[in-house]
């Protein structure tokens, strides 16, 4: 069975229908600066939890994944 997820609006309107956002996106979802994200990602593989996919030089981060930490999912 598949679970839905409650996107949050401001997170739905960021992220326009795609499954993963920008790591600047993901920043301003965050409420952190973009370098932040980048150190934590650095040192630990991972944000808040979340792990991002690399597409090239680019940080992909899963919507699904920051809609459950902004609705207050572990």
């Amino acid at each position: 069975m598949m679970q839905t997820i409650q996107l949050p609006p401001a997170l739905a309107t960021v992220a326009n229908g795609r499954d993963h956002i920008t790591t600047a996106e993901f920043a301003h979802a965050m409420c952190r600066a973009t370098q932040t994200v980048l150190k934590n990602h650095c040192l630990t593989g991972e944000c808040f939890g979340i792990r991002p996919i690399k597409r090239g030089k680019l940080l992909l981060w899963p919507v699904a994944a920051v809609a459950n930490i902004l609705n207050g999912g572990a």
